[in-house]
Parts: C-alpha cells; sequence; structure tokens
C-alpha cells in the first residue's frame, strides 16, 4: 500500500515479496484538476492519471491483483493539507475567505475511513482488477464545510466573501511561505464547484460505509 505515483518506484520490491494483490491510493483530483488554470494542479491530475495506467499495466502483466482507491478531502487526526489547514489558518488570522456563496457541495472523508476501506479491499474477493471512488457519508457545502471548522475551534464562524482578483493578490503573498506554497487561486474558483463523487460501488464490494463530517477535538491540530 502506498500513494500511487511512488508506487512505481517500488515494483521489484513488491514482485520479490511474492504480493498478490496490491492496494494504491490515488484521488478524486484526477478528475477535478484536470484543466484547471493552474499548471501545478494539472500536473498533478497527469501524474494520478499516468500513475494509474502504470499501476495497473504492471501488476497484469505479473499476474497480481490491483486495487485502485481514490478518496475525496481527506481530512482527521490534524494531520492532513485540508481541513488542518483551514484551521491554522482561522487560528492565525481569525477569518477564512471565501469566494462568492461558497456553495459548491465537498464530501470530506476520514483518514479512518480511508484506512479501513485500504484493508477491505485488499481482502475483499470482488474487488480486484477495480478503481474505486471514497467519498465521505456527508454532502455539504463548501461554506457549511468552513463553518464547522470553526465550530470544533469553539469560535464564532468569520466567513469573508473575496473577489477573484484579492485572492490570487493574497495567494501570491502567502505562498511566499513554506506552510502555503501548494495554494493556488484555483482552490479558491472551487469553491462554487461541486467535488461530488458516488462511493455506492465501494460499498457494494468490500462494505464501504464512511460516517458523516463530524470534526473531533484530535481532528483539528492543536
Amino acid at each position: 500500500m502506498a500513494p500511487i505515483w511512488v508506487l512505481p518506484d517500488y515494483f521489484p520490491l513488491i514482485e520479490a515479496s511474492g504480493a498478490r494483490r496490491v492496494v494504491a491510493l490515488s484521488s478524486t483530483s484526477r478528475f477535478t484538476k484536470v484543466g484547471s488554470g493552474d499548471t501545478a494542479e494539472n500536473a498533478i491530475a497527469a501524474k494520478l492519471i499516468d500513475a494509474e495506467a502504470r499501476v495497473q499495466a504492471w501488476a497484469e502483466s505479473r499476474g497480481i491483483e490491483w486495487v485502485v482507491l481514490r478518496p475525496t478531502l481527506i481530512y482527521g487526526q490534524g494531520r492532513d493539507k485540508n481541513i488542518s489547514e483551514m484551521a491554522r489558518f482561522i487560528r492565525r488570522f481569525g477569518f477564512f475567505p471565501l469566494l462568492g456563496s461558497a456553495q459548491g457541495l465537498r464530501q470530506p472523508i476520514h483518514a479512518e475511513d480511508v484506512a479501513t476501506a485500504c484493508v477491505a479491499a485488499l481482502q475483499a474477493p470482488g474487488a480486484a482488477h477495480r478503481a474505486y471512488n471514497l467519498s465521505g457519508g456527508e454532502t455539504l457545502a463548501y461554506r457549511e464545510m468552513v463553518a464547522r471548522v470553526f465550530a470544533a475551534l469553539g469560535r464564532p464562524a468569520r466567513l469573508v466573501t473575496v473577489p477573484l482578483w484579492a485572492f490570487r493578490l493574497a495567494v501570491a503573498m502567502l505562498r511566499r511561505l513554506p506552510r502555503y506554497r501548494h495554494w493556488s487561486a484555483a482552490m479558491a474558483e472551487r469553491m462554487n464547484r461541486d467535488l461530488v463523487f458516488d462511493h455506492t460501488e465501494a460499498a457494494r464490494d468490500f462494505g464501504f460505509k464512511p460516517r458523516d463530517f463530524a470534526l473531533a477535538a484530535e481532528d483539528v491540530p492543536r
């Protein structure tokens, strides 16, 4: 089990181990970041698509079963780069900027649910040679998702609507700091896009049943 784009570096090791099935984590970003206005995001999508194809071709040529899991927005244990980054921003600045109404739908998925899905997919007979989208158990608007981060921090929600030009300027400044180097204006543009994926097939084939989006104390960084 490994992030899918580093897996090709370990093909010889996996073969030598006698592995009979490999579960690799990709991401729904292979769909959502294609055509992004940010070249780095386009590169990520291309990297994921290429890695999925390489893993499939290699595994099938070696008689190894493969399973690709594509989680949506992962959070949990205060170590992710999604919800945890929002929490850190809110702690530091006391507000969170939104583009427009920020009503694009999201399905955050807890890291523990991703881990459980990996174990289940490794064992389920019907999961071999398939790719699955993994989404969270609850669908909610981006604005509501951010409001729940404020609630988890015990703070009143201060959501500030910012025009796109201001977002681009702010991101350009923030990217000078290592923590925000991966931020882009394209992230803001997606606040009003629905990024929703069906996990029915994962539920059917290996009993995937993710929790609703409920932040526990350990899910936000301290």
